[in-house]
């Protein structure tokens, strides 16, 4: 484990508060984590398969067809008020899960192994109440049960497209929250995945948090904890070098002495082909490490890592 700190930004200080996705987002995500499957050995199977899936999605967001669509107009009250125009809890009953759903296993099972096929025949399987269980615990943060806790990822997957889905119809970014929510996505009100640090010369060192549910990013100033809000105990973490001589993946953990929690952060300048969801499951390592000191509790939101209390 080696330490680190944090670094002011040094770009233009009048960075965009609130970035949406791009159409294209689950398909970069996917050769993001072919390139990691290549990197990190210990994790190459469940990358792969992460890849797989993240293709599947993007498969689905471009040629699924739910029977709710929103109105051009739906979302312009919310947007007025600076509230999130996406909120997890009033659209999770409008969302079509199961047109989403089956459209990523049907672009999913053909590239599946025979590990994987069992659980996409029950999934199928199950019920619509069943999968809207499924997928209140997954929007819950919750572990779900050891029976069912394998599809939990796939309806979470599918969820990430619905969101995603509505981010791509807004007519405008959301505000950046202020307050007491500043740290939660303006977009869905998630808290976030991680946070990544920019290199762009025009915004270096700027940080952008991303929701793990709709992967809007929005701005928030640097060396602050993000579920506190206080600066004083922060240290950095991260991953030494391995004995082989082997580059560490660019994830480090800003931990909080304040209350205890630690989001992990991704600067580009290590690696500028970073992509939060994907790097962090490549980085699970640092997660564990951490996990076995018991200093530091994980407050990343990530659905597709769906971990046992």
């Amino acid at each position: 484990m080696t330490h680190a700190f944090g670094n002011a930004p040094t770009g233009v200080m009048h960075p965009p508060e609130v970035r949406l996705p791009n159409d294209d987002h689950f398909a970069r995500r996917a050769r993001r984590l072919g390139a990691l499957a290549d990197r990190v050995a210990s994790l190459d199977d469940f990358l792969r398969f992460m890849a797989q899936l993240a293709r599947a999605q993007q498969v689905a967001l471009e040629h699924a067809t739910p029977r709710w669509q929103p109105q051009p107009d739906a979302f312009a009250p919310a947007l007025e008020h600076g509230m999130p125009p996406l909120n997890v809890q009033a659209l999770r009953g409008d969302i079509d899960l199961e047109a989403e759903l089956n459209a990523l296993l049907s672009a999913l099972e053909l590239h599946v192994g025979q590990a994987q096929r069992p659980l996409l025949d029950i999934l199928r399987q199950l019920s619509a109440a069943e999968v809207d269980r499924l997928a209140g615990e997954v929007l819950a943060g919750e572990a779900g049960n050891e029976r069912t806790r394998g599809l939990m990822p796939l309806v979470a997957a599918a969820l990430q497209v619905a969101w995603l889905r509505m981010a791509l119809t807004l007519p405008q970014a959301p505000a950046r929250p202020i307050g007491e929510v500043r740290t939660l996505c303006p977009s869905c009100g998630s808290p976030p995945l991680a946070s990544v640090i920019e290199s762009d010369p025009q915004y270096h060192g700027v940080r952008y948090l991303q929701c793990g549910l709709c992967a809007t990013q929005w701005y928030l100033e640097r060396s602050i904890c993000s579920v506190c809000e206080q600066s004083g105990k922060l240290d950095y973490l991260s991953l030494a070098q391995g004995s082989d001589g082997a580059v560490p993946l660019p994830a480090q953990a800003e931990a909080c002495g304040d209350c205890g929690s630690y989001l992990k952060i991704f600067p580009r300048s290590l690696d500028s082909e970073v992509e939060p969801l994907a790097d962090d499951l490549a980085s699970l390592a640092l997660d564990l490490l951490l996990d076995e000191e018991g200093r530091y509790r994980r407050s990343g939101a990530n659905p597709l890592l769906i971990v046992e209390s």
